[in-house]
């Protein structure tokens, strides 16, 4: 039976391959990442995102009680993922589109709205991003508007209330260019690291004596030197 040869690899060969190509690979880490950072920064249209917070209570009197228990702070959280659907759903949606006159349709402005809890507290975060921030704080503007008499409406066991009013950041949320040239460069070297491998993986030519040794198992007897016929 015919013993299976295995091919070692050589560190010594890999860290003088790396050395040998480093700069070749620098060159396209850093296209990639230029790359990366010209496609965010005059290819993609930045979003800006508005936001308002608004804290959930699970009764209506909330406000007229002394004091607080922790089976009421625990319903209110879990409450914030029932207002999320309300807040999210057509009847409040829709009437956002007609009171903004805004020329979408529900599908439309449901991929731009987010409504969430804020660190798994009762506290609740209604977001919206757009390419207009002006836009983007005028929708959550009017979703912060309903929410109270919509809740009330529908759960009739709760209430919300706003703690910051509807503003926008002034820095765009998308795209992120710092990141999108992190990965870009990133890519670049690992496209970079695997055509220097393939590379030397698929050279079949004898560079020194050690490779005909290492591939044909046969001792150089001698050896050749090149000679300059200058001068």
């Amino acid at each position: 039976m015919k013993e299976q040869e295995y091919e070692t690899i050589d560190l010594r060969e890999v860290i003088l391959l790396l050395k040998k190509n480093f700069l070749g690979l620098i060159a396209c880490t850093v296209l990639f990442a230029a790359i990366g950072y010209f496609v965010s920064a005059f290819f993609l249209v930045p979003e800006y995102e508005a936001s308002a917070t608004m804290i959930v209570n699970s009764r209506e009197d909330a406000s007229t009680q002394t004091s607080i228990t922790n089976d009421q702070i625990t319903s209110a959280t879990k409450l914030v993922d029932t207002y999320s659907v309300i807040l999210t759903s057509d009847t409040v949606l829709d009437k956002t589109i007609e009171d903004l006159d805004l020329d979408m349709d529900y599908e439309d402005l449901l991929e731009k709205v987010n409504v969430e809890s804020v660190n798994g507290t009762q506290v609740m975060k209604i977001s919206a991003q757009d390419e207009n921030p002006e836009l983007a704080r005028a929708i959550v503007a009017s979703i912060v508007k309903q929410a109270p008499e919509m809740i009330i409406q529908t759960v009739k066991a709760g209430s919300v209330e706003v703690i910051s009013q509807p503003k926008t950041g002034e820095e765009p949320v998308f795209p992120k260019k710092g990141l999108n040239t992190f990965i870009a460069g990133t890519l670049g070297m690992v496209a970079g690291l695997a055509y220097i491998f393939l590379r030397a993986m698929l050279n079949n030519k004898f560079m020194t004596d050690s490779d005909i040794n290492k591939r044909l198992g046969l001792t150089v007897l001698g050896v050749i030197p090149q000679i300059s016929m200058k001068g």
